[in-house]
């Protein structure tokens, strides 16, 4: 049975949670997965701790956060890259991600080498 774009966003919302909690210790609060195009857009709530919060509190800190946080997640890459492949099928060909130290949100995007949304609404 063909998965639909709803069900496949929730598994990617799930297998990402995942492997934050397995990769960097702990998952953020709320996932949210967009299917657009040929992009998955995710977005992250609630992954800064109380203390990288109180951090961000000058420019300094909250650079260094931003830093960290991104080199962590993007040491991870090619294990992402492989989740949306294997729920998705298809390639991912670029990624992108940042993380807002104002709201501890962040989000990924990623470029697949085809049209995942047109292919789905195509059956």
């Amino acid at each position: 049975m063909e998965k639909s774009k709803g069900s496949i966003e929730a598994e990617i919302s799930k297998a990402l949670t995942q492997w934050e909690k397995s990769y960097l210790g702990r998952g953020s609060i709320a996932v949210k997965t967009n299917i657009l195009r040929d992009m998955v857009i995710v977005t992250l709530n609630g992954i800064l701790t109380p203390a990288e919060y109180a951090l961000c509190k000058d420019k300094e800190g909250l650079l260094s956060i931003k830093m960290t946080r991104n080199s962590l997640v993007e040491s991870g890459q090619e294990d992402l890259k492989q989740i949306i492949f294997s729920i998705t099928d298809q390639e991912v060909t670029s990624f992108y991600t940042d993380i807002s130290t104002q709201t501890g949100e962040r989000v990924m995007v990623f470029k697949l080498s085809g049209d995942l949304e047109k292919k789905l609404s195509n059956g």
